[in-house]
């Protein structure tokens, strides 16, 4: 496997250590795997369960029309202008289709630091430092650049709600001693003519990381790096209410169903299931778990391990088994 990137890795572990969590580096102890869940029967493998040859995975985002994922790739420090970040195109199998099917560098295209994917119509949608791009979902071809420069210091995940785009910014920037929690937490938005607006700011978000909507509610579930709780906010309104606590520094959320959120944990290099307030472990022994994606179809979960240059792939929970 090629070796990660040194810049990318000292940021990462100097953000997990600046958030005050439990950060346990990848290769220790805390990595025992913890299979406490019942995976799907129905869920067998139909494709790897073990995809290597990234470059600082960071999302991926399943495309049940195309039946293809997407995995973004920061290739390089995440906080770094440097346009060599890159776009990954996996069969629905998670077979690799192509490495590099939107590059930096292409005729139109500028990733510096690509993270949170989401898919409107057919444009796949790119969270970018303080940028979302936005490409043709089945060519690749650039389609638009909202440009956040001096408003986002470090746009992190994407989601699709029912008004627009929504994506975190995790308020860090790097500086002299590495990457360094100093605000605002904020979530924006882009609506109608792509104009992008400031949708939530709330010292609560802890470090707003990974976002995703919750259709049977109404709202969107935010998971915060900094803090340990999380928390459930209705678009346009005050009020962001506390799902259950956690054991902090997590990354990517999916909703499973009407009360069930499925969450990677870099405090325990974990993947568990949120149901009534309680923790529920699915799978350990993932170092540096990132922003995940699922596949209804074949109901399995892709699972972006940010330092370890590969996607992991696992069932998802059988419905009712994370029940306690």
């Amino acid at each position: 496997m090629t070796p990660f990137p040194r810049a990318l890795a000292i940021a990462a572990l100097t953000l997990a250590t600046a958030c005050g969590g439990r950060d346990r580096p990848a290769g220790s102890g805390a990595e025992s795997t913890a299979v406490n869940v019942a995976t799907d029967s129905a869920a067998a493998p139909t494709g790897p369960t073990r995809v290597e040859g990234f470059q600082g995975p960071e999302s991926a985002r399943y495309d049940p029309e195309l039946d293809v994922w997407y995995v973004s790739n920061v290739n390089g420090s995440p906080a770094d202008r440097d346009n060599n970040g890159f776009i990954s195109r996996l069969k629905g199998d998670g077979t690799m289709d192509s490495l590099k099917f939107i590059a930096a560098g292409a005729p139109g295209v500028t990733l510096n630091g690509p993270k949170g994917l989401t898919l409107q119509g057919d444009t796949l949608w790119v969270a970018d430092i303080d940028a979302a791009r936005a490409f043709n979902r089945r060519t690749g071809a650039p389609v638009a650049t909202v440009d956040l420069k001096g408003k986002a210091k470090f746009l992190n995940d994407a989601a699709t709600g029912p008004d627009g785009i929504y994506l975190t910014d995790t308020g860090v920037e790097a500086g002299a001693g590495g990457m360094k929690h100093v605000g605002p937490d904020r979530v924006f938005r882009i609506g109608a003519g792509r104009k992008a607006t400031v949708a939530l700011e709330s010292d609560s978000l802890m470090g707003p990381n990974g976002i995703a909507w919750d259709a049977a509610h109404g709202r969107f579930i935010i998971v915060p790096f900094m803090g340990t709780v999380v928390r459930a906010w209705t678009p346009g309104g005050k009020t962001i209410a506390s799902l259950g606590a956690t054991a902090g520094q997590l990354d990517g959320v999916e909703v499973l169903d009407s009360t069930r959120l499925l969450i990677t944990s870099w405090a325990d290099s974990s993947l568990f299931v949120l149901q009534n307030g309680s923790e529920v472990p699915v799978s350990g022994g993932l170092p540096s778990p990132a922003d995940i994606g699922i596949d209804t179809k074949r109901r399995r979960v892709a699972i972006p391990l940010l330092m370890e240059n590969r996607v992991e792939f696992r069932a998802l929970p059988a419905p009712g088994a994370a029940t306690r």
